[in-house]
């Protein structure tokens, strides 16, 4: 009996050895099956970028993407955004402005990189970029957002529109009381015109991120058939997207 004994407490840690190193080896596959990319940068002048990454939220995107330079910026026209106001607010000033959340100097350097990286980008990846600049004031200006195709539909996911603050990290925006968590920017709505081809408009945050994310989902084959492009877009596009 005390040989039996032996025997079952010799046997014992090579069996948990045994599971631990397949337990090992079931993680390594599971991880070798779901490779990350990293991130590849199309464009960058100064804290201005647009680059492919990972794409946390769609795995069958429809890239790479054929889109021009124009075809980008003019759909980059029709995205609108303004101030989001309570019902107060609005009551003593009314309702915001609605302006371009993409002015024609914004478009004429995000397009050409945006249509590039499309095209670059596979199933699991996005298009992210940031548009950044100073302002008279010498304050820093950001516009940041993410671009993905899935069949008919493209989204337009905008966190900042035109969002003033001092250069660099803006320790302004973090809570005094909570000094690692920022601030959120102030909220805004987007939209898209024509409104007939916004397919769903959509609105959320992260969890402790500073800024909303607001998503517009548009159906733009259907609207760039319908859409004229403005005038002096395609030759100040096309220009700039030359090496």
């Amino acid at each position: 009996m005390n040989g039996i004994r032996n025997t079952a407490q010799q046997t014992h840690p090579l069996s948990k050895r045994v599971m631990l190193a397949l337990i090992g080896l079931a993680l390594v596959t599971g991880c070798a099956g779901r490779p990350v990319t990293q991130p590849k940068t199309i464009y960058q002048s100064g804290l201005s970028e647009v680059r492919v990454e990972q794409d946390s939220d769609s795995t069958a995107n429809s890239h790479p993407a054929n889109l021009t330079a124009t075809e980008v910026g003019t759909l980059l026209r029709g995205v609108r955004a303004w101030e989001r106001r309570n019902v107060i607010h609005r009551l003593f000033v009314g309702e915001a402005d609605r302006t371009r959340a993409f002015r024609n100097e914004e478009i004429t350097v995000l397009a050409p990189p945006l249509a590039k990286a499309l095209a670059q980008a596979g199933p699991t990846e996005r298009v992210y970029f940031h548009l950044s600049h100073a302002t008279d004031q010498g304050d820093e200006e950001t516009t940041t957002g993410w671009i993905s195709i899935r069949g008919p539909v493209l989204h337009l996911t905008i966190s900042g529109v035109h969002d003033r603050h001092s250069p660099g990290p803006d320790i302004s925006k973090y809570d005094r009381q909570l000094p690692n968590i920022p601030e959120a920017s102030a909220a805004h709505d987007v939209t898209f015109e024509p409104e007939e081809f916004l397919a769903k408009v959509s609105s959320g945050s992260r969890l402790f991120a500073p800024d909303q994310r607001e998503e517009l989902q548009i159906r733009y084959r259907e609207a760039l058939s319908s859409m004229p492009v403005q005038p002096g877009l395609e030759r100040g596009i096309e220009r700039n997207s030359q090496p």
